[in-house]
């Protein structure tokens, strides 16, 4: 059925799909409730979804290498029941998206939103994962904001139409399948020729790019997997077999979870995961 927009556009929140109960076009504060404080040096406010996964992949990958200046308490941020809206996490992310971190800098906070600002500082902070040579630090970076411009079209978009929509239309879902097998086919190339996403070393372009295309093309998101056709992307694969089997990936990937299998609502020491 075609539609025609209105003059001016009104919020029909029953209309929304899956999440219209928290979906609202206006930004701030909902609940007045602080966010929970640890003890180590980072507090990571977060949820296993593919943006989450970035960043506790990363503090695992610093542990793994023996920094543990990096130790840190990831707290649940449960955004199907609007945890995201409270006063404490709107602090820390006027934008109300996970994940938010607070770098405690011996009681001097510095906060961080956006996983891919939080990667950078992360790694600028203890110099992994992110190369000093102008031009291999240029490739990471390349790559890296090419995943923060590019998921929005494979979350937002061909997932939203795909899974969480309350009604399937075939154009949108056809669109974006479209640019969703295009950018697939961008990193495949890319992967045909390197180990990793930047060359030949790992970094956190591959931490950034994996939980979203890597868990694609593994079956782990909106189970697409046979409708895109992931099966054509053989570097992709390749890549992604490699990096899950890391142990770090494995942990990071669990912290935070509370559905399927190896679920880990908080972390809050490598204890947790015995």
């Amino acid at each position: 059925m075609s539609y025609n927009p209105p003059k001016v556009w009104k919020n029909d929140s029953e209309n929304g799909g899956k999440f219209a109960n928290i979906n609202r076009p206006t930004a701030g504060a909902r609940e007045e409730r602080e966010l929970p404080v640890g003890e180590h040096p980072f507090q990571l406010y977060s949820l296993a979804t593919p943006n989450g996964v970035k960043v506790t992949i990363m503090f695992e990958e610093l542990l793994e290498r023996g920094v543990i200046e990096a130790e840190y308490d990831a707290w649940l941020i449960n955004i199907s029941e609007a945890d995201q809206f409270t006063s404490g996490f709107v602090g820390v992310n006027p934008n109300s998206k996970i994940p938010a971190l607070i770098d405690q800098n011996g009681g001097s906070p510095i906060r961080l939103f956006e996983s891919g600002s939080i990667l950078t500082y992360l790694a600028e902070k203890f110099e992994l994962f992110l190369p000093k040579a102008a031009a291999k630090r240029a490739e990471v970076f390349n790559w890296l904001f090419w995943q923060m411009g590019s998921a929005p079209y494979l979350g937002g978009g061909f997932g939203h139409f795909y899974s969480y929509a309350p009604e399937k239309f075939e154009y949108p879902i056809n669109r974006f399948a479209m640019e969703t097998k295009r950018q697939l086919d961008v990193l495949d190339k890319n992967l045909e020729k390197r180990r990793f996403v930047a060359g030949d070393s790992y970094s956190i372009a591959d931490m950034a790019i994996f939980p979203w295309y890597g868990g694609l093309v593994k079956g782990e998101l909106y189970d697409a997997a046979e409708f895109l056709s992931v099966h054509e992307y053989k570097n992709i694969i390749r890549w992604a077999d490699e990096l899950r089997e890391r142990p770090a990936v494995k942990r990071g990937k669990r912290v935070n979870r509370i559905w399927g299998e190896e679920q880990l609502r908080e972390r809050h020491s490598s204890a947790d995961f015995q």
